[in-house]
């Protein structure tokens, strides 16, 4: 049975897609295709059935990522089927732990950025060896929503997808070694 990851924006049409096509290219760079499945939905169902964001399809493309998508609203009943669910941002995570069945459940959302390891460059008082826990670092650790502003904010969004998908492969890596163990 594959290890399934789902990522989970506001809408499902900018920072969720993004974080899923970024991934799905590191997964199948690993080697991990068929062992890892990899998708992405929305806390609100505002643009169920629409594309991504065409400012999100054009920094996907421009850097090498496909993004064939459709977006959709996250259901509380996919908690069973899912190994982890990445939140975006606070709101998002805070959400999605609020509409999980049972607290196991709610121990499955975790914040992607949770997996990046802060350079010092971009956050002077920490330490660059030092990935700071979801709860401890609050809205630090948000992915910021692109939407309604220009195209800086997407490059942005997708450095900071790029960099928490590293952490987060080699969490998912383990846990997929720890099954075939």
């Amino acid at each position: 049975m594959p290890y399934r990851v789902c990522f989970v924006c506001t809408g499902n049409i900018c920072r969720s897609p993004m974080a899923e096509s970024v991934f799905r290219a590191r997964v199948a760079e690993a080697g991990l295709d068929g062992l890892v499945e990899v998708d992405s939905a929305g806390t609100g169902g505002w643009h169920e059935g629409d594309g991504a964001d065409p400012r999100t399809v054009s920094v996907l493309e421009a850097n090498g990522y496909d993004c064939d998508h459709t977006a959709r609203q996250f259901r509380a009943s996919w908690f069973a089927r899912l190994d982890l669910v990445i939140a975006l941002d606070t709101g998002h995570l805070e959400a999605l732990r609020r509409l999980a069945p049972t607290s196991a459940e709610a121990e499955k959302v975790r914040l992607l950025r949770s997996y990046s390891r802060p350079s010092p460059e971009h956050h002077p008082s920490r330490s660059a060896s030092h990935a700071p826990s979801d709860e401890s670092a609050g809205h630090d650790l948000d992915v910021p929503d692109p939407y309604y502003g220009g195209m800086d904010g997407f490059e942005e969004c997708l450095e900071m997808v790029e960099a928490a998908s590293v952490g987060l492969l080699a969490a998912v890596q383990e846990q997929v070694e720890g099954r075939a163990a």
